[in-house]
Formats: structure tokens, sequence, C-alpha cells
């Protein structure tokens, strides 16, 4: 006599719990270092430093400069928005584990973003960083509006833009991405398990964000 085993999101939780300290450690260190607000600084340092094309005719300061401005933006205001809505009390926790948590940092960040978008636009920037700032403002307003029905992990949004942008990349011949592609899936992988681990995400919160992530890099690489 055959059997069928259902695992609801209880199950699944109770088996992420139950791993060992060590693999739940390290779960905790790829969190953090792959923080969703730390991912568009990683991947603007990789365009200005490793991409051979798109910012080759700028100097090491001037680099350094537009990767300053880049990080006061994406990481810096977003991040004081979140510590000073926990001062007064509008959120229960600077992690936000809750939906209502979530909605003003989606929409303080998604401004933040398009400001940086229109910086990159205006500025002349090469046109896959206007297409990367304006895809994680989409994804930032996308994950906005998810959040009405349900959470979605921030962590594995940010890990699809950055698979969603080296697939660009990749479809543009300017560089071999054969191992920052490789990597990328890579630490998409790991960060996702990490979180499964280590969060109360549902394995559905965690695709879904990698969806999202990389559906709005492809709709951003179309309209810019």
């Amino acid at each position: 006599m055959s059997s069928v085993v259902f695992i609801t999101g209880k199950d699944e939780q109770d088996i992420n719990g139950k791993q060992p300290a060590a693999v739940r450690f390290f779960a905790h260190v790829f969190s953090y270092i792959f923080h969703p607000l730390f991912v568009p600084l990683y991947i603007s340092a990789f365009l200005l430093y490793v991409h051979p094309a798109y910012f080759a005719g700028l100097s090491k300061n001037e680099k350094s400069i537009r990767l300053f401005s880049i990080g006061l933006n994406t990481i810096l205001f977003p991040g004081i928005t979140v510590l000073l809505l926990k001062g007064l009390n509008f959120i229960e926790s600077v992690f936000l584990r809750t939906q209502r948590d979530r909605i003003i940092p989606y929409i303080a960040s998604g401004t933040f973003y398009f400001w940086m978008f229109w910086v990159t636009k205006n500025q002349l920037y090469p046109t896959i960083m206007v297409s990367f700032m304006l895809g994680i403002c989409i994804s930032a307003f996308a994950a906005l509006m998810a959040n009405i029905y349900g959470k979605v992990s921030m962590h594995a949004i940010g890990m699809g833009g950055m698979l969603g942008i080296f697939i660009i990349i990749m479809k543009s011949n300017s560089m071999l991405m054969t191992w920052p592609l490789a990597l990328a899936l890579l630490i998409a992988g790991i960060v996702c398990s990490s979180r499964l681990i280590v969060s109360d995400h549902s394995s559905k919160e965690v695709y879904t964000g990698l969806l999202l992530g990389a559906a709005a890099q492809f709709a951003a690489a179309f309209f810019v």
C-alpha cells in the first residue's frame, strides 16, 4: 500500500529549524553578507571594476566616487529610513518580518532607487547601469504590490536581480560571462537556501522572489 506525505509550511519550518548549529551559523553569515541592501552595490562594483568595457574611460578615483554615490542611495539612505521607522515605533523590528513592517521600507527604497535611476540616466551612465537601476526600482514597487497578498523573500529578490542582470550582460556579448554567471548561480543557491534555514520563508516565497527580481531586470532592459 502506497502512502503520500504532504509537507506543509509549518512542517517545512520545523525541518529547517532542526539544522545543525554550524549550518545555521553560516546561513546567517551569508544572509548578512548578501543582504538585499548590499546587492546593488556589489553588482555596481562588478560593472565598474570587473567588466572591461562599460566604464573603461574612467579613472579609479572617478569609479570610486560613482560607487560611493550608489552606496549612499541604495544602502545608507534606505538603512537610515528603517532605523528611523523603528525608533518611531512604526515597525516592530528592523528585520521586517511582517508584511506590515515592509510597506514603508519598500516605498522608501523604491524612491531612492528611482532617484538613482534618474541620476544615472541624466548623467550619461552606460545603458546597462541605467537599466539595472530601473530594474531594482521596479522590483521594489513590485514587491510592495506582492506584499499585499503575502510576504516575498527580499533576499531572493536581490538574487533574482543579480541573475537577471548577469544574463542581460551575457546576451550583450560584451564580456565572457561564464564564471560570473556560474558564481552568481552558486551565491543565489546558497543565499536562498540560507533563507529557508534561518527565516520563516516558505519555498514559494523564495521562488517568487527570484522570479520577481529577474523579471524586473528583464522588464527594465526592454524599456531602456
